[in-house]
Protein backbone atom coordinates (compact mmCIF):
# COMPACT_ATOMS: atom_id res chain seq x y z
CA UNK A 1 0.00 0.00 0.00
CA UNK A 2 2.78 2.38 0.96
CA UNK A 3 4.64 1.59 -2.29
CA UNK A 4 1.56 2.49 -4.40
CA UNK A 5 1.14 5.79 -2.55
CA UNK A 6 4.81 6.62 -3.08
CA UNK A 7 4.61 5.77 -6.79
CA UNK A 8 1.48 7.88 -7.20
CA UNK A 9 3.14 10.78 -5.40
CA UNK A 10 6.26 10.54 -7.59
CA UNK A 11 4.16 10.30 -10.75
CA UNK A 12 2.22 13.39 -9.66
CA UNK A 13 5.43 15.34 -9.05
CA UNK A 14 6.78 14.31 -12.47
CA UNK A 15 3.57 15.44 -14.14
CA UNK A 16 3.68 18.75 -12.28
CA UNK A 17 7.31 19.31 -13.22
CA UNK A 18 6.69 18.56 -16.88
CA UNK A 19 3.71 20.92 -17.01
CA UNK A 20 5.82 23.73 -15.54
CA UNK A 21 8.24 23.36 -18.45
CA UNK A 22 5.43 23.48 -21.01
CA UNK A 23 4.77 26.76 -22.78
CA UNK A 24 1.44 28.26 -21.81
CA UNK A 25 -0.81 30.87 -23.34
CA UNK A 26 -3.40 33.02 -21.60
CA UNK A 27 -5.85 35.05 -23.67
CA UNK A 28 -8.15 37.79 -22.38
CA UNK A 29 -10.54 40.08 -24.23
CA UNK A 30 -11.04 43.58 -22.82
CA UNK A 31 -14.62 44.82 -23.31
CA UNK A 32 -15.45 42.60 -26.32
CA UNK A 33 -18.94 44.12 -26.52
CA UNK A 34 -17.20 47.39 -27.53
CA UNK A 35 -14.97 45.88 -30.23
CA UNK A 36 -15.10 47.63 -33.61
CA UNK A 37 -16.65 44.74 -35.51
CA UNK A 38 -17.74 41.47 -33.96
CA UNK A 39 -21.10 39.80 -34.32
CA UNK A 40 -24.23 41.58 -33.14
CA UNK A 41 -25.38 38.28 -31.62
CA UNK A 42 -23.88 37.58 -28.18
CA UNK A 43 -23.76 33.80 -28.71
CA UNK A 44 -21.98 34.21 -32.02
CA UNK A 45 -19.57 36.76 -30.49
CA UNK A 46 -18.69 34.32 -27.69
CA UNK A 47 -18.04 31.59 -30.27
CA UNK A 48 -15.69 33.89 -32.21
CA UNK A 49 -13.77 34.78 -29.03
CA UNK A 50 -13.59 31.13 -28.01
CA UNK A 51 -12.25 30.15 -31.45
CA UNK A 52 -9.66 32.95 -31.36
CA UNK A 53 -8.58 31.88 -27.87
CA UNK A 54 -8.11 28.30 -29.07
CA UNK A 55 -6.09 29.56 -32.04
CA UNK A 56 -3.76 31.65 -29.87
CA UNK A 57 -3.34 28.69 -27.51
CA UNK A 58 -2.47 26.38 -30.40
CA UNK A 59 0.14 28.85 -31.63
CA UNK A 60 1.50 29.15 -28.10
CA UNK A 61 2.31 25.44 -28.13
CA UNK A 62 5.15 26.21 -30.55
CA UNK A 63 6.92 28.39 -27.98
CA UNK A 64 9.93 27.00 -26.16
CA UNK A 65 9.32 25.23 -22.84
CA UNK A 66 9.28 27.61 -19.88
CA UNK A 67 7.75 30.48 -21.86
CA UNK A 68 4.34 31.88 -21.04
CA UNK A 69 2.50 34.20 -23.40
CA UNK A 70 -0.21 36.48 -22.04
CA UNK A 71 -2.37 38.22 -24.62
CA UNK A 72 -4.95 40.91 -23.98
CA UNK A 73 -7.02 41.66 -27.09
CA UNK A 74 -8.31 45.23 -26.87
CA UNK A 75 -10.06 45.55 -30.25
CA UNK A 76 -11.12 43.37 -33.15
CA UNK A 77 -12.42 44.31 -36.57
CA UNK A 78 -13.22 41.15 -38.49
CA UNK A 79 -12.76 40.72 -42.23
CA UNK A 80 -15.72 41.91 -44.26
CA UNK A 81 -18.82 43.57 -42.92
CA UNK A 82 -21.83 42.06 -41.26
CA UNK A 83 -24.96 42.74 -43.26
CA UNK A 84 -27.90 43.06 -40.84
CA UNK A 85 -30.40 42.92 -43.71
CA UNK A 86 -29.19 39.43 -44.60
CA UNK A 87 -29.01 38.04 -41.07
CA UNK A 88 -30.43 34.61 -40.47
CA UNK A 89 -29.57 32.03 -37.85
CA UNK A 90 -25.89 32.66 -38.56
CA UNK A 91 -23.92 35.80 -39.33
CA UNK A 92 -23.54 36.67 -42.96
CA UNK A 93 -20.42 38.71 -43.75
CA UNK A 94 -19.84 40.49 -47.05
CA UNK A 95 -16.20 40.83 -48.13
CA UNK A 96 -15.28 43.33 -50.80
CA UNK A 97 -11.51 43.65 -50.34
CA UNK A 98 -11.83 47.41 -49.97
CA UNK A 99 -11.76 48.96 -46.48
CA UNK A 100 -12.98 45.80 -44.77
CA UNK A 101 -9.71 43.99 -44.01
CA UNK A 102 -9.23 42.29 -40.62
CA UNK A 103 -7.62 44.30 -37.82
CA UNK A 104 -6.77 43.55 -34.23
CA UNK A 105 -5.15 45.45 -31.39
CA UNK A 106 -3.56 43.59 -28.54
CA UNK A 107 -1.05 43.80 -25.76
CA UNK A 108 1.20 40.85 -25.05
CA UNK A 109 3.62 39.85 -22.34
CA UNK A 110 6.11 37.03 -22.86
CA UNK A 111 7.55 35.54 -19.68
CA UNK A 112 10.27 33.01 -19.14
CA UNK A 113 10.10 31.22 -15.82
CA UNK A 114 8.01 34.10 -14.41
CA UNK A 115 10.27 36.93 -15.63
CA UNK A 116 9.09 39.32 -18.35
CA UNK A 117 11.30 39.10 -21.43
CA UNK A 118 9.03 40.93 -23.90
CA UNK A 119 6.13 43.30 -23.43
CA UNK A 120 4.49 45.31 -26.22
CA UNK A 121 1.35 46.56 -27.92
CA UNK A 122 0.64 45.27 -31.40
CA UNK A 123 -1.64 46.44 -34.19
CA UNK A 124 -2.34 43.62 -36.61
CA UNK A 125 -3.93 44.11 -40.02
CA UNK A 126 -4.02 42.42 -43.39
CA UNK A 127 -5.06 44.82 -46.15
CA UNK A 128 -4.58 42.22 -48.87
CA UNK A 129 -6.50 39.48 -47.10
CA UNK A 130 -8.51 38.45 -50.19
CA UNK A 131 -5.55 38.25 -52.56
CA UNK A 132 -3.17 36.18 -50.44
CA UNK A 133 -2.97 32.41 -50.32
CA UNK A 134 -4.84 31.22 -47.26
CA UNK A 135 -4.47 27.61 -46.22
CA UNK A 136 -7.45 27.66 -43.87
CA UNK A 137 -10.60 26.03 -45.20
CA UNK A 138 -13.06 28.31 -46.96
CA UNK A 139 -15.70 27.23 -44.45
CA UNK A 140 -13.64 28.57 -41.51
CA UNK A 141 -15.35 31.81 -40.47
CA UNK A 142 -12.10 33.14 -39.02
CA UNK A 143 -9.77 32.09 -41.82
CA UNK A 144 -8.57 35.64 -42.55
CA UNK A 145 -8.15 36.57 -38.90
CA UNK A 146 -6.22 33.34 -38.22
CA UNK A 147 -3.90 33.98 -41.17
CA UNK A 148 -3.26 37.52 -39.92
CA UNK A 149 -2.54 36.21 -36.40
CA UNK A 150 -0.24 33.49 -37.78
CA UNK A 151 1.81 36.09 -39.66
CA UNK A 152 2.11 38.31 -36.58
CA UNK A 153 3.01 35.36 -34.33
CA UNK A 154 5.69 34.12 -36.72
CA UNK A 155 7.33 37.51 -37.16
CA UNK A 156 7.09 38.46 -33.47
CA UNK A 157 8.23 35.22 -31.85
CA UNK A 158 10.34 33.76 -34.65
CA UNK A 159 8.48 30.48 -34.71
CA UNK A 160 7.33 28.52 -37.70
CA UNK A 161 3.54 28.36 -37.66
CA UNK A 162 2.23 24.98 -38.68
CA UNK A 163 -0.31 25.44 -41.41
CA UNK A 164 -3.54 23.50 -41.22
CA UNK A 165 -4.07 20.62 -43.59
CA UNK A 166 -7.06 21.22 -45.84
CA UNK A 167 -9.66 18.51 -45.81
Amino acid sequence: MKTNTTRTFIAGLALLASSAAWAGTEVHFTKPEQFSDVSFDQTEREKVLKDLTAHFEKLGESLKPGLTLKIDVTDLDMAGRENPAMRSTQDFRVMTGQADWPRMRLHYVLEQDGKVIANADAALSDMSYLTRINRYASGDKLRYEKKMIDDWFSSTFGTQVKRPVRK
